[in-house]
């Protein structure tokens, strides 16, 4: 008789348990059909931290020519959960050689972890991520933005983000700087989006300063800035009905 396990029964998040199942399918077998013990092994071996909470584990994990570290804050006191799942999604993505949009779910654990840290919807951080990069960690624009959160080179680092590819780094990052816009506009959501996408400078110098003043001067901003505060709007309403 089999015995089917709920992720709640033993303490974990229904998503951060997908994620952990996508690793695991990920071992079955390499591109070209093979067994791929490493994920396997490295699968149980996150699994089983994961599960007993513990923290004091092997720095370092070899996989094939690469080295994944864990990073320093898992002996910082933060719960265990929180630190694996990003280096999960990373391992994740390298088995999988994300290039294009990934999934609109996997990384919903960072969003709402950062959105909480820094105080705004989670729904709207999630619209940013879809608008920017369509969840691929690896995008970069023609302008130079990079990742998830499309953050130029000089903006990550005032941020702190070292990896502007790390999906946990860029998240981080693209939520404490739109909660600094949020903050500088007084909650204008619409002048806040403007300003992520076109830079402060210039919205501040055409006087949209709130959402009024969004609506009223629009059209004197890029068309790119007004289709992708709409864009944002209509993602963030969606993912808010839908309670990210």
């Amino acid at each position: 008789m089999s015995t089917v396990i709920e992720p709640q029964s033993i303490g974990i998040d229904p998503r951060t348990f997908s994620a952990l199942l996508r690793l695991q399918l990920a071992s079955y077998a390499d591109s070209s059909g093979r067994a791929d013990a490493g994920y396997g092994s490295l699968f149980e071996t996150l699994l089983g931290g994961l599960l007993t909470g513990g923290s004091a584990m092997t720095p370092a994990i070899s996989y094939g020519s690469g080295l994944y570290n864990y990073p320093a804050s898992l002996h910082s006191g933060t719960p265990y959960s929180e630190n694996l799942l990003p280096m999960l999604i990373r391992l994740q993505n390298a088995s999988s050689g994300v290039s294009g949009g990934g999934s609109e779910s996997l990384y919903d654990p960072l969003i709402r972890q950062s959105a909480e840290r820094y105080g705004i919807d989670p729904a709207l951080v999630k619209a940013v991520v879809r608008t920017e990069s369509a969840f691929n960690p690896r995008a970069v624009s023609r302008a130079g933005a990079k990742g998830l959160m499309q953050l130029m080179d000089a903006t990550a680092r005032s941020l702190g983000v070292a990896d502007p590819y790390d999906p946990a780094q860029n998240v981080a990052g693209g939520t404490r700087y739109l909660a600094w816009l949020l903050g500088k506009y007084d909650g204008n959501v619409k002048a806040a989006l403007a300003a992520y996408n076109a830079g402060p400078g210039r919205v501040d110098r055409l006087g949209i300063l709130t959402d009024e003043a969004f609506d009223e001067k629009r059209s004197l901003l890029p068309e790119e800035t007004q289709n992708y505060v709409a864009k944002v709007l209509d993602a963030f309403e969606r993912y808010r009905a839908a309670a990210v």
